[in-house]
């Protein structure tokens, strides 16, 4: 015959498990119902966003960052479950009013809706701090600032990218060409091989396109990889001049296609060949890069660095030690 005390044991856990699961399901679905509110009320803005992806080859790329957003959640779903939930009203409920305030005076001074599709990360930022708390919003702060690579950039920002990159990749060419021995001229954005054998960079060559893929594809490698923030910053930034080299070695190859086979192959291996191989070249650069950073930085080891601390303390004990006088024998 059990005794009441463990009999009272035994059955303890059963309600503590009931509401530990009652106070998780609670803010989830309050985040469900809100999620599907904001969803709703941005409708015309995401479908505007879609549109874009679709329409545009240079931001095609877009329609992969909410996919792998959500891939990065999945990843530290454990560090997110071990976040307590403490909501923050004031915080959320100031964020989704700010969103929701710019996004009526946009609409009310003529739309404008590059920076109206900006302001749906800033309300998944409130709701976040509404339903979570800070604590889950430090820790997806990252998947929210990733989240700005699916907007394509304003028509200004646009304008003033495309032409210094279109310059740049028909001067890079150019250099390329050059060196393997091509007698090219540019005039413009034309470059001339061989003098009687224009190729035309026009915007559309560019490499926007490419540049925003390899950005989107370098935030995934540098979340993914164990790095000091330094490195991953590195890795970020690295993606512009992997983007724009990539598509110089690109119109080299097609250049040289059009002088020792036919134009029309040459187009269909810029248009169609090209731009799939040009990625695995950059995954490569990428990985490179980080081995490269792992051969030139010796990281220390926690036994290592104490000892160099060690070391800098008694030395500084050293230097403050007044040094005795030797009595002079003469």
């Amino acid at each position: 015959m059990t005794s009441p005390h463990i009999h009272k044991r035994q059955n303890g856990p059963v309600p503590e498990t009931g509401k530990a699961l009652r106070r998780r399901v609670g803010p989830i679905l309050a985040a469900l119902v809100l999620l599907a509110v904001t969803a709703w009320s941005y409708g015309p803005v995401l479908v505007s966003l879609y549109e874009a992806w679709r329409s545009s080859d240079d931001y095609s790329a877009g329609q992969l960052v909410p996919l792998v957003a959500i891939l990065f959640v999945w990843r530290d779903r454990k560090a997110l479950a071990q976040c307590p939930l403490v909501p923050c009203w004031w915080g959320g409920i100031a964020l989704l009013l700010s969103a929701e305030v710019s996004s009526i005076y946009l609409f009310l001074a003529g739309g404008h809706p590059a920076l109206e599709k900006y302001l749906i990360v800033f309300a998944l930022a409130g709701l976040i701090l509404l339903v979570a708390g800070a604590r889950v919003f430090r820790r997806a702060l990252w998947i929210l600032l990733f989240l700005f690579l699916m907007f394509p950039l304003p028509g200004r920002v646009h304008s003033l990218i495309g032409g210094p990159l279109q310059s740049v990749a028909t001067t890079g060419s150019v250099f390329f060409l050059e060196a393997f021995g091509v007698a090219v001229s540019q005039q413009g954005n034309v470059v001339v091989l061989n003098g009687n054998t224009p190729l035309a960079v026009a915007e559309v060559c560019s490499g926007l396109r490419m540049l925003t893929a390899f950005i989107v594809v370098a935030a995934f490698v540098a979340y993914m990889v164990r790095r000091p923030r330094w490195q991953k910053g590195a890795l970020l930034l690295s993606s512009i001049p992997v983007g724009v080299i990539c598509n110089m070695v690109r119109i080299v190859a097609t250049a040289l296609l059009m002088l020792y086979t036919s134009t029309e192959f040459a187009q269909k291996f810029f248009h169609d060949f090209a731009g799939y191989v040009m990625m695995p070249v950059a995954v490569l650069l990428l990985f490179g890069e980080i081995w490269l950073m792992d051969r030139l930085i010796v990281p220390q080891s926690p036994s290592q660095a104490r000892r160099v601390v060690v070391r800098a303390k008694s030395a500084q004990r050293i230097r403050k030690t007044p040094t005795q006088r030797v009595p002079d024998c003469t």
